[in-house]
């Protein structure tokens, strides 16, 4: 059931994804001539008006065929021949509707919610040295941590084990006031159980609120903003080597998660809960990902456009379209041979295991 949902959840984040292109394209005024479900040969196809609604058998992918989107044609409602912002909301869009999904799977998930923790410094442990008038205070909100954001509590401990060291920079909240901790020692310790063991913490608890309709909003928005920040920092982990090619994983790696997910939650009700977590963590990450400025994503169509309108703002010259469509084209070539190396990466390492 866990790997139906997975497949139903990419089915509908790519149909809203097209949906959102489509959508856009034709209160633009555009001509769509094709909306396709999936991608290969048709198993269900309807003609209706000017445009193609198709399903293909190819449980990957979709797309929404404009007329002249990659090339100059006469017709006056070809993608080529609207304003340039008409084509920037529509190329945007179909992110949009992704990240906007998400945001809906969160605000379902924590609907039922009665309470949340949250970054507000509640009571200190006996002994804890990083209380005092120079450190944290009962009540200081902690708004940052080594310049990011603290949206949600778990953020605190996140940003702390991606800084290695005991020496952070600390913003707070304190009576209205921001209070910059520099230089802050903040060092785990040994603190008691109350089995008699002993465990290494910072020595300090967070606060609990009551979920209000308000306070459900405000932690909705925080969760999707956390999550765009997430992606951010995962390409800088990329980048900086910290992870590698082995610690990236696509559609099957996913799938398989969300069934592990599923099968470790005690009742039925929350394994639907963390799926759907899970599925608004992914819409949002799609939706960020996919404006990122890389020949064959939206991101790299959006760069493309606004390149070629100063470019042409400028010289007063046309830039024939296919151009970048060839780039687009040899995008699509690396982005699909590298998802295919994914997949066969996530699908040995399931048989490995």
């Amino acid at each position: 059931m866990s790997i139906l949902f997975a497949i139903l959840l990419f089915s509908f984040l790519i149909f809203i994804h097209e949906l959102g292109h489509f959508a856009a394209a034709k209160l633009s005024g555009v001509q769509v001539n094709e909306f396709s479900m999936f991608m290969g040969p048709a198993i269900w196809k309807k003609q209706k008006g000017e445009t193609l609604y198709a399903i293909r058998c190819i449980p990957m992918g979709g797309y929404c065929a404009m007329e002249g989107e990659d090339e100059d044609t006469d017709n006056p409602r070809s993608f080529q021949k609207a304003a340039w912002w008409k084509r920037l909301i529509i190329l945007v869009s179909g992110a949009a509707m992704n990240f906007v999904a998400g945001v809906l799977l969160i605000a379902i998930v924590y609907a039922p919610a009665e309470q949340f923790v949250v970054p507000v410094v509640d009571y200190f442990e006996p002994g804890c040295t990083l209380r005092g008038e120079a450190g944290l205070l009962e009540g200081d909100r902690i708004l940052e941590v080594d310049g990011e954001k603290i949206y949600v509590s778990g953020d605190f401990s996140t940003i702390l084990s991606m800084n290695p060291g005991d020496v952070h920079d600390v913003v707070v909240l304190r009576d209205g006031e921001k209070v910059e901790l520099n230089d802050f020692v903040m060092a785990k310790a040994e603190y008691p159980n109350e089995d008699g063991t002993t465990s290494l913490r910072y020595g300090f608890s967070f606060s609990i609120e009551d979920a209000t309709f308000a306070n459900k909003l405000g932690y909705v928005w925080n969760t999707s903003m956390n999550t765009v920040r997430l992606v951010r920092l995962s390409l800088q982990m990329m980048f900086s080597g910290q992870v590698g090619l082995s610690d990236v994983g696509g559609p099957v790696m996913i799938v398989d998660q969300m069934s592990q997910v599923a099968q470790s939650s005690p009742t039925a009700f929350d394994a639907l809960m963390n799926m759907l977590y899970f599925g608004g963590f992914i819409a949002i990450n799609l939706a960020v990902m996919n404006l990122l400025p890389i020949p064959a994503l939206d991101g790299g169509r959006v760069a493309g456009l606004l390149i070629t309108t100063a470019v042409e703002a400028v010289t007063k010259k046309k830039i024939d379209p296919k151009y970048e469509g060839y780039l687009h084209g040899a995008g699509m070539i690396v982005l699909l041979a590298l998802m295919g190396l994914i997949m066969f990466k996530d699908i040995f390492a399931i048989v490995k295991r």
